[in-house]
């Protein structure tokens, strides 16, 4: 499981021209499920992301966590975050390390039914859908995160 975090001003999803999921300020969190990942991965991470002290305290340090702050989540499944690029002779990734989709939609779905039982408000993409993400950095600042950096 990778996730990739973005602090942002605003962040939004549109699917088909409509707009899916939005947030103020908060967190943007595309994720990627592997195909080793397990529910407690999903947890464990949510946490993690919940708990991340990247927003700023009123004297401008990295303090706060969005439990913290009151902000919000937008959750966007992207499975292109495990492509492997190395082991290919071309430019064309491989992406057999995310899992399949009747595999990785319940494991989002459990991300983010954790982030919410920490009492984050959270908004999501649509899972398997083109989507198109907007969004505002703030800072910029953008975190990278695996399942396993979380079991340390």
């Amino acid at each position: 499981m990778r996730v990739v975090v973005q602090r942002v001003t605003k962040a939004s999803v549109t699917v088909d021209g409509e707009i899916v999921g939005a947030i103020a300020h908060g967190l943007l969190v595309l994720l990627g499920i592997a195909t080793a990942d397990t529910a407690d991965d999903a947890d464990r991470l949510a946490g993690k992301v919940a708990r991340l002290r990247i927003l700023e305290s009123s004297d401008g340090k990295f303090d706060l966590s969005v439990l913290d702050t009151g902000g919000e989540i937008l959750v966007v499944s992207q499975f292109t975050l495990l492509a492997d690029s190395r082991r290919q002779k071309g430019t064309r990734p491989s992406f057999t390390n995310a899992a399949r989709p009747e595999v990785a939609k319940p494991l989002v779905e459990r991300f983010c039914a954790a982030l919410a039982g920490l009492g984050v408000p959270v908004s999501t993409g649509v899972f398997g859908a083109k989507m198109e993400v907007a969004l505002v950095n703030d800072g910029p600042v953008t975190i990278v995160l695996d399942a396993g950096e979380t079991k340390r």
